[in-house]
């Protein structure tokens, strides 16, 4: 007798019709009377939709958002249908990503080109180390004191906001620091000259956070330590390969990934190799770079499918011609957006100086508070989501990242003028 295919509405089933790309055995199959019962077997699904009434890659597309969230951030179409499509059998290889061994030479593949790709973008020399880490940027406040010096060390920081601060404060339990100059009387509105700053002249580097996910302070310029012994680092996690930069300037960067390349779990180290290897004797094992650096980045299993995402994200933005051509992009998608609210006669308002505004996190209140809700409401209906401000901060922030279109930057745009049209 026949047997009955089962009800296409279970969850299996529902994953099925929406992944294609799992291709499951649909073939149907009949048992006669005079068939020997045949032993034990599994039976695959059968309920999934003909071919022609999947949704198609286009139509997956129109479904989406523009997510202006903050990080976890919006990526590449093209790396998402690409991730996709390899989800399932990468390349081949029988398996996916995440089952893969981190020694295995398939994901050695991956992580090594990864690696390669970055060092392309940014012109990254041999004496530098690149470490894919976990932990997220915030592990580097403790990591970098315990790795560049001893606990009696002064090193001091540059403070224009909330991420500044944080690793200030987590700096305090491993050395001397002390900020230099902070914004925060200021609510973190600007960079300060670089003349002015009173360096400790002992200090064993100055730290900088080069681009204030909250506050929307982005540095056009570095400052250079006054000690020349001393070095430059950076936290960079939210403009992080949005524009070139002469990682020479720098002892050390550090990145979050989940706002610029790839998605949350990843943390990026671009280290200068003479600076690795003096950890202080109290360094746990895995916030150490000599023990990842040696062990090039695979000492225990990494976050390999971040890493992976990360090598699509580095391999999409070579495509685009480079950090040069990355960076025309968000100059003209931040202008659009900064000349919106500058031209809407206070409407809108954008707190920080004009020279130091972010190309990343654009911060923005409204002249009437009291809409800020409604205006969130309408957002989200029109498909615009996450333009609610840090919590810390209040009224409304646009994160504008590598992979937010052109498009979505002028849908916003076009909404607030229709926006301030209906409630001036």
């Amino acid at each position: 007798m026949a047997l009955a295919a089962p009800p296409s509405t279970t969850p299996h089933s529902l994953f099925l019709q929406n992944h294609a790309f799992l291709k499951p055995n649909s073939t149907a199959f009949t048992l006669s009377p005079s068939t020997p019962r045949p032993r034990p077997f599994s039976i695959s699904c059968s309920a999934i939709l003909p071919i022609q009434d999947r949704p198609s890659p286009h139509n997956q597309l129109q479904d989406r958002v523009f997510n202006f969230a903050a990080g976890p951030a919006t990526l590449p179409e093209n790396v998402l249908l690409k991730a996709q499509s390899e989800l399932y059998n990468w390349r081949g290889s029988g398996m996916s990503v995440m089952e893969m061994s981190h020694r295995g030479k398939d994901f050695r593949s991956i992580i090594e080109k990864a690696e390669a790709d970055l060092r392309a973008l940014l012109n990254i020399p041999d004496n530098y180390a690149v470490l894919f880490l976990q932990g997220g940027a915030t592990t580097q406040f403790a990591s970098v004191p315990l790795n560049l010096c001893r606990p009696d060390d002064t090193v001091d920081y540059l403070v224009t906001g909330s991420w500044g601060d944080k690793a200030f404060k987590e700096a305090q339990k491993y050395c001397k620091p002390k900020v230099i100059w902070s914004g925060k009387s200021e609510k973190y509105v600007r960079v300060p000259s670089f003349d002015g700053l009173e360096q400790s002249p002992n200090a064993k580097y100055l730290h900088i956070c080069a681009n204030e996910t909250i506050y929307g302070v982005e540095f056009k310029d570095y400052p250079v330590p006054t000690n020349p012994n001393a070095v430059l680092v950076a936290d960079m996690s939210s403009n992080f390969c949005s524009k070139p930069v002469d990682v020479t300037k720098f002892g050390l960067i550090y990145a979050g990934a989940q706002k610029n390349v790839g998605p949350s779990g990843v943390c990026i180290v671009i280290v200068r190799k003479d600076l690795i290897g003096n950890a202080q004797e109290v360094t746990p094992v895995m916030l150490d770079y000599k023990i990842h650096a040696d062990n090039n980045s695979l000492y225990n299993t990494p976050p390999c499918f971040g890493i992976y995402m990360c090598g699509l994200v580095f391999e999409d933005l070579l495509n685009q011609g480079g950090l040069e051509e990355v960076e025309k992009k968000n100059i003209k998608k931040a202008g659009i957006l900064y000349n919106a609210i500058d031209e809407s006669k206070g409407f809108y308002r954008c707190p920080v100086e004009k020279p130091v505004r972010s190309l990343m996190n654009v911060p923005f209140t409204l002249e009437k508070s009291e809409l800020e809700a409604e205006f969130l409401k309408e957002a989200a209906k029109e498909k615009m989501v996450e333009l609610k401000g840090h919590r810390s901060v209040g009224g409304m922030r646009a994160s504008i990242y590598n992979a937010m279109p052109l498009a979505g930057v002028e849908k916003l745009v076009a909404f607030m003028k229709d926006f301030q049209a209906r409630h001036a």
